[in-house]
């Protein structure tokens, strides 16, 4: 049987059936089960920090079958069925002994993964290989489906990591997942718009097919930063390590980087951004490094520790605003909301409906000088983060883009 198909001998087949593993998409299936495993045996008290390898490494092989399957058949489809590619290093029987060989390594994991750690790891594995194999042809064409897959995957593959050593689920894991289905999927937004022309062409129903690029752009960010957001909450509700947020601030860099860039960009830069936030967040989980540190103390700063924060985000309301070419327009804006949020602001410390202690105790027209600058500097960066969204991640639609409600 030839495996390959322009060439023959093992060599040539080796070569064919290493061609479907593409380190890009293999390794973070592989990284979020090993961190589901990490994570149990850090948050588990019952397992006081142990390490089963075998399972967690048995658990990690049947996700490299469900992703290699997926690569097979998608390749397989896209050349020997729908003709979109120009050429495929294998042929059809290489293909076919391809998924063949997949799933049989998959089940045999799946029984290693009932074996060594129960049934509730293996349910949670087998769904991989589904939409793995069911990728294409059949869940590629629907926007849902075709976006949401492979972000799935990955949110299985941490549940099942974690289930490998725990033999059962928790908050922690549902979370981690949860933030990676939400910023995963909103790359993938991203990363399909980079065929748009021609996904359009074939009716083929891609998010950005179904909502024009400029609104899938938008829903990808929403996606992004819901995602960045629930890091950010989860940490603060202690259900994360303290340094997790520093995933998030490596992540959002990129994100801010690839706003603006055309979609193949924005998603290079994106998918290494996601390796970073994986990185940040193995790295609070296994070594906690901001464990037991508290929270900086602005109030050694005395009376002038509201002004110093003031100055703080005031700048970045500046920064936002120059940048996004809006600053005089937004003063104007401020001009005019001021007397209104003057006058709830002296009502308010009127009738005691809040105080303000860390302060320099110098007053202006009846409310601290802190009041004055605070209803400059929150409208103002309002509308810096307005502008910057507006007019970043929503980039002019490009050339062959028919206009849409989405356009607007």
């Amino acid at each position: 049987m030839t495996v390959a198909r322009d060439a023959s001998g093992p060599v040539a087949a080796l070569s064919a059936f290493a061609s479907q593993v593409h380190p890009v998409f293999m390794l973070p299936p592989l990284a979020a089960s090993l961190f589901g495993a990490v994570l149990a045996a850090d948050a588990v008290p019952a397992l006081d920090g142990s390490f089963a390898p075998l399972a967690a490494g048995v658990h990690a092989l049947a996700i490299f079958c469900a992703v290699y399957t997926a690569h097979v058949k998608d390749g397989y489809v896209d050349f020997y069925v729908r003709g979109e590619d120009d050429a495929h290093p294998m042929s059809r029987r290489g293909c076919l002994a391809g998924l063949v060989g997949a799933g049989v390594g998959f089940a045999a994991a799946t029984l290693g993964v009932v074996l060594l750690a129960g049934p509730l790891a293996a349910v949670l594995t087998l769904p991989t290989w589904v939409i793995g194999y069911l990728h294409a042809p059949q869940l590629d064409t629907n926007p849902i489906t075709a976006t949401a897959g492979y972000p799935v995957g990955i949110a299985l593959a941490i549940c099942g990591g974690y289930a490998t050593q725990a033999g059962a689920l928790a908050p922690a894991p549902l979370a981690f997942a949860g933030v990676f289905l939400a910023v995963l999927t909103g790359v993938k937004v991203i990363d399909d718009a980079t065929d748009y022309e021609y996904d359009r062409s074939i009716d083929k129903r891609t998010v950005a097919v179904v909502l024009g690029r400029r609104r899938a752009r938008r829903l990808a960010y929403w996606l992004m930063g819901g995602g960045l957001f629930a890091v950010v909450a989860f940490t603060v509700d202690g259900l994360f390590p303290p340094s997790a947020p520093v995933g998030v601030v490596a992540f959002a860099a990129v994100a801010v980087l690839a706003a603006d860039r055309d979609a193949a960009t924005a998603t290079m830069l994106l998918v290494r951004g996601a390796y970073l936030l994986l990185a940040g967040l193995v790295v609070a989980v296994f070594f906690r490094p901001l464990a037991g540190v508290p929270l900086p103390d602005v109030t050694v700063l005395g009376p002038y520790t509201y002004l110093a924060t003031e100055v703080v985000f005031g700048s970045l309301a500046v920064w936002l605003l120059v940048r996004a070419r809006a600053l005089r327009r937004a003063l104007v804006t401020v001009a005019v909301v001021y007397p209104l949020a003057y006058v709830w602001d002296w009502y308010t410390l009127e009738v005691g409906v809040f105080a303000i202690t860390m302060r320099t105790g110098v007053e202006l027209l009846g409310i601290p000088l802190e009041e004055h600058l605070f209803m400059f500097v929150v409208p103002a960066l309002v509308l810096g983060v307005h502008e910057t969204v507006h007019g970043r991640v929503a980039p002019p639609a490009d050339a062959g883009e028919e206009p849409t409600p989405a356009d607007d």
